[in-house]
């Protein structure tokens, strides 16, 4: 089982030259290799030779034979692992399961994340260890803010620089076996836009992915962003100015921020479900389809419907417990918990509730039988019932 833990890096001053230097290195090895990817598919359809067509092995060995001299003073798997991930960007681009995965694209120094990748680090006394190329002569141990949380093989690292400093995560093969909950305990996330809604011990209860903090956080995001896009205007040939990176930096601060808020809500919240409970259902949403309405398209970006289900998927692998995704077309929100009947046409309760019986968005009215209750609730016991049969 792999298991991946991201922590903070202090490198010194040498260390942190090298860093970049392993960066730009990484950054243009991928373009090399995208540039090699594409002549040799040009000269596949010219030649009409499928036999031509590119992989990651021709690629890989057309860069390898002809590196130059101060490429051998960089590490190796730098190179390799960065035509690795270009060949994993192909195959996702032409996945049909995948269908909005964008096309590999050259990496601009100015608009690229700096990171890379290394299967050859160790960590030795709470330092880690990167694999040394060829001639360097001044290379550290990297002090880490804590030890790895899990005893294992180290597969992979991977080192990126943000708006605070540098992080590695830390990919471990963690020989360990889980034991299957048995089932007793059930529940059921009803994601909405802003919260999650969900049932335990003491009754229904709601989550807020939205807090006062973000909203002011959001609001900061937006004011640095319009004086950016302002000082491009006013000057769109030499805008890059003091105030400019200035702003630039405190932007992608508050983005930082505003990703590790989410993240710590989405990590207790998902770590505390699957330590309560044996069974989890939640609905397989369409996010792609749904931030097309442009009125929800930023509220459901925020609500972090993709990440959270991410999060489950591997949370329940790890704690045994069993994770039910409902159909995307099971209607949890029109179907009635109590006796069964769905709402069809214009009895349908949309996102301004029901014109046609004058109820709202978070109301639930059962036509047939008369039950009466929120919204909300009535789709955690639907899917709480399917997840009972499925």
């Amino acid at each position: 089982m792999i298991k991946t833990h991201k922590t903070k890096m202090y490198p010194n001053a040498a260390m942190r030259l090298a860093l970049q230097n392993l960066f730009s290195y990484r950054r243009y090895c991928y373009n090399q290799a995208l540039e090699v990817w594409n002549n040799m598919y040009d000269e596949s359809v010219l030649m009409a030779d499928k036999s031509l067509r590119p992989n990651e092995r021709k690629v890989r060995n057309e860069l390898v034979n002809n590196k130059q001299d101060w490429q051998f003073e960089q590490s190796a798997r730098v190179l390799q692992l960065a035509v690795s991930d270009l060949a994993k960007g192909w195959q996702n681009y032409f996945n049909p399961q995948m269908p909005n995965h964008a096309q590999p694209r050259f990496k601009s120094k100015k608009h690229s994340k700096n990171s890379f990748k290394t299967d050859r680090a160790k960590t030795v006394a709470g330092k880690l260890r990167l694999d040394k190329p060829r001639g360097a002569k001044d290379w550290y141990d990297i002090r880490l803010a804590e030890r790895p949380r899990w005893i294992g093989k180290l597969k992979l690292a991977t080192i990126v620089e943000e708006a605070d400093g540098y992080y590695v995560s830390l990919s471990i093969d963690v020989d360990e076996t889980v034991d299957q909950k048995n089932g007793n305990l059930v529940t059921a996330v009803d994601a909405n836009v802003a919260r999650f809604d969900y049932k335990d011990a003491n009754g229904y209860q709601s989550v807020s992915t939205i807090s006062d903090k973000l909203l002011n956080l959001y609001g900061r995001i937006t004011k640095y962003q319009r004086l950016l896009a302002r000082k491009r205007v006013a000057n769109p040939t030499n805008f890059r100015s003091n105030n400019y990176r200035s702003t630039r930096a405190k932007l992608k601060r508050d983005y930082q921020k505003v990703s590790r808020i989410q993240a710590d809500i989405l990590h207790k919240f998902t770590a505390q479900l699957v330590r309560d409970n044996d069974v989890i259902a939640i609905e397989d949403l369409d996010n792609l389809h749904m931030r097309m309405n442009k009125h929800l398209a930023k509220n459901l970006h925020r609500s972090m419907f993709g990440q959270f289900k991410q999060i489950m998927q591997y949370k329940c692998e790890w704690n045994g417990a069993k994770l039910v995704m409902a159909d995307r077309l099971y209607p949890s929100t029109q179907r009635c918990c109590r006796c069964g009947y769905i709402k069809t046409g214009d009895e349908k309760v949309g996102l301004s509730g029901n014109r046609k019986h004058h109820t709202g968005h978070n109301e639930y009215v059962c036509y047939k039988c008369g039950a009466k209750m929120r919204r909300d609730e009535n789709a955690v016991e639907n899917l709480i019932q399917y997840a009972q049969v499925n």
